[in-house]
């Protein structure tokens, strides 16, 4: 019963970025039709797994989804989508707009067969620029808006990508905003609307919204970026058995770490006593910070720090997440039963409502789970079902 009931999806989307997306928009509520090609989401072949096409990342993006295969290539398989999306509220695609036209599914085709439907698709450049039509990966684009060349000044001066799909789910949770927006937009005016979601733009804005600095005046003040994001001090600190992650940033977190510390002779250094003075000496305070910590354990400096209220976090690593202490106590990672895979560890929906509250409608599914149960409800008969399986449009019932 989440805030998009009602709500009707086709998402033909594969890999991360949009299949995040519409995860996000079945875990609302959405009716989520993924339409795959006979082969499956690549991402299905991603292991470890139990059984063949029921890959781990693939299941932790695509929970709250029907699943439907069809050749698009073959008339069959595209007059299939086509009457899906004359029913349908939202299209999200992911592949460059000229696949989508090569197959006659562009905006002013589908469009005109049903004017209310919001067109959404996340690609990698603006159509208005010279890299319209140009392929795009989440490593591409990082490298693209200087994360890398960040990741080299910040460290051993070797550019290295950031080691997540971090590109693919920014992009993703933006389409979200912008697809959520543009119903808004529908329900006030009866009208649809193709929206691009671009991912270079997109990240380009996301990395330079911090790193713009002098270059945001014309003429330049400096050369840019944020001085406390670049120190190559900002890291966790080393304990005496361990590491902690920790920020002293306000004058009153200060206050209380001098306090809690007993280092008086900080409180009276110009480098330290202010804002404007460490924000200068930024390098400086984070190598002190790195010296202080390594004086005492782990869980000394955990129980000091929050008596004195100095934002503190413990450093996880992939493992010791699964049993942090606040997200076992709100069931983040609940233990569930998935009807092929047996017991598979989820994750809750983060965001909560007071009048609707959300949560995933179904697990993760097998190929073409419901593709006879979706063809039938746009108006398929089931000799019309088993001709199309014949003649190599959809695929069986999976076994």
């Amino acid at each position: 019963m989440g805030p998009l009931k009602g709500i009707k999806v086709i998402d033909m989307t594969t890999v991360l970025m949009g299949p995040y997306a519409t995860q996000m928009l079945g875990d609302y509520g959405a009716d989520v039709i993924k339409v795959e090609s006979l082969d499956g989401d690549v991402t299905r072949l991603i292991g470890p797994m139990r059984h063949a096409g029921m890959g781990p990342v693939f299941l932790n993006t695509n929970r709250s989804k029907r699943s439907i295969c069809l050749d698009l290539k073959k008339p069959a398989g595209r007059e299939a989508v086509l009457r899906l999306l004359k029913e349908a509220d939202v299209l999200v695609y992911n592949v460059r707009p000229q696949a989508m036209a090569r197959l006659q599914l562009g905006y002013d085709v589908v469009s005109a067969i049903n004017p209310r439907l919001v067109y959404a698709g996340v690609f990698g450049f603006g159509q208005d620029g010279p890299y319209a039509a140009k392929p795009a990966y989440d490593d591409l684009i990082q490298g693209a808006t200087a994360l890398p060349a960040l990741m080299a000044q910040t460290g051993d001066g070797v550019p290295r990508y950031v080691p997540n799909a971090l590109v693919d789910r920014i992009v993703g949770i933006t389409a979200v905003g912008a697809i959520c927006a543009s119903l808004v937009h529908r329900d006030r005016t009866g009208r649809g609307q193709r929206v691009d979601i671009p991912m270079f733009e997109t990240m380009a804005g996301f990395v330079m919204g911090d790193h713009m600095g002098g270059l945001t005046y014309e003429p330049p003040l400096d050369k840019g970026g944020y001085a406390r994001h670049l120190s190559r001090d900002r890291r966790p600190y080393k304990t005496s058995d361990g590491y902690l992650s920790v920020i002293v940033y306000n004058d009153k977190q200060w206050e209380n770490f001098f306090k809690a510390t007993g280092r008086d002779d900080l409180r009276a250094d110009p480098k330290f006593a202010t804002f404007a003075g460490r924000a200068a000496s930024i390098d400086i305070v984070y190598a002190e910070l790195a010296r202080i910590f390594e004086t005492r354990t782990t869980a000394e400096w955990i129980d000091l720090l929050t008596k004195a209220d100095v934002p503190v976090m413990p450093m996880h690593d992939l493992a010791s997440i699964l049993h942090d202490e606040h997200l076992e106590a709100t069931g983040f990672f609940p233990v569930v039963t998935h009807p092929t895979e047996g017991p598979i560890r989820s994750m809750k929906v983060t965001a909560t409502w007071s009048e609707t509250e959300a949560e995933p409608a179904r697990l993760a599914p097998r190929l073409n789970e419901h593709g006879a149960e979706i063809l039938r409800e746009i108006g398929y008969s089931a000799d019309e079902i088993a001709a199309m399986v014949r003649d190599g449009v959809t695929r069986g019932a999976p076994e």
